[in-house]
């Protein structure tokens, strides 16, 4: 497969990864908490082929080799990388391709900004990790407590090898070595003596003073007005719990597809081709959909 372009965008601040012919149509891809760009490093090459699109990925802040931010990592905070991306790009209507936390990004931006969304395919994530109202207090004292701690160093390693063990035994999720290879050697920084570090900003692991409640996401959910995908692992994070089905219940229209894998079935190489037939099968249906409305 050809190797991505790397970009930098948004006056150096985003980082990206970039598959397809520059003047083919573009979809941007948001990856997950503490992922990068190539997230999608199996899973753009496949699309750009079948469907002869372009495939950018951006590092959110914090992440792989985009910029750190100051002060907080607020999940909505992220909708400006995704925007000023988009910008960067000349996106007026954007077409979404978002695993995980990139899936809450992609919702609260479809859901306050409809009229710039085209389509969304979101991949094992939907909606946004959420905090009751009667917890607020408690989830706030354990934010600001957090923050005003001095940061722990990154991570570092004798070599990728053992970098990429400490993800699969230290991941959130489970996940693989073959799977977690591309994301950890894309988040390595050489160091002094032939080590290897995280380039990720350690501040992204503090607790988040605040969060939106389970009704709020509800609501965002349900302001989506863009045609959405959603391809899930089977043994992924949504499954049948009560938050993830009143998560597909709020957004209208949603079609949903259980495929087999894991969290980063989107990366998994047995995985990959299955989430690849969904998507194109989904988009060729959404466009002949659309054809027939305007004939």
């Amino acid at each position: 497969m050809t190797a991505p372009r790397e970009l930098s965008l948004a006056g150096g601040r985003l980082a990206a990864l970039a598959w397809g012919d520059e003047d083919a149509a573009t979809w941007l891809a948001l990856h997950g908490w503490l992922d990068n760009a190539a997230s999608f490093a199996r899973l753009a090459p496949r699309l750009v082929e079948r469907l002869g699109v372009r495939v950018v990925a951006i590092d959110f802040a914090g992440h792989g080799h985009s910029a750190h931010r100051e002060g907080d990592y607020a999940l909505w905070d992220y909708c400006h990388d995704l925007l000023d991306a988009a910008d960067a790009l000349g996106l007026d209507r954007l077409n979404l391709l978002a695993h995980s936390m990139g899936a809450g990004v992609a919702g609260l931006a479809a859901a306050a900004l409809p009229e710039r969304l085209e389509r969304l395919v979101l991949l094992d994530g939907l909606g946004a990790v959420t905090t009751p109202a009667d917890q607020v207090p408690a989830q706030l004292r354990r934010g600001l407590l957090a923050h005003r701690r001095p940061p722990s160093r990154a991570p570092h390693y004798p070599d990728s090898e053992t970098a990429v063990a400490a993800r699969v035994a230290g991941g959130a999720t489970p996940i693989d070595a073959e799977t977690a290879e591309p994301l950890v050697v894309r988040n390595l920084a050489a160091l002094p003596g032939g080590r290897v570090g995280l380039r990720t900003d350690p501040r992204l692991v503090r607790p988040s003073p605040v969060r939106l409640d389970p009704a709020q996401v509800r609501a965002l959910l349900g302001a989506v007005r863009c045609p959405t995908l959603l391809v899930e692992g089977a043994q992924g994070i949504l499954g049948d719990t009560e938050r993830a089905r009143h998560a597909r219940e709020a957004l209208p229209g949603l079609v949903r597809r259980v495929l087999p894998g894991g969290h980063h079935l989107h990366l998994e190489p047995r995985a990959v081709e299955a989430v690849a037939e969904t998507i194109i099968a989904w988009w060729r249906d959404t466009r002949a959909l659309e054809k027939e409305s305007m004939a």
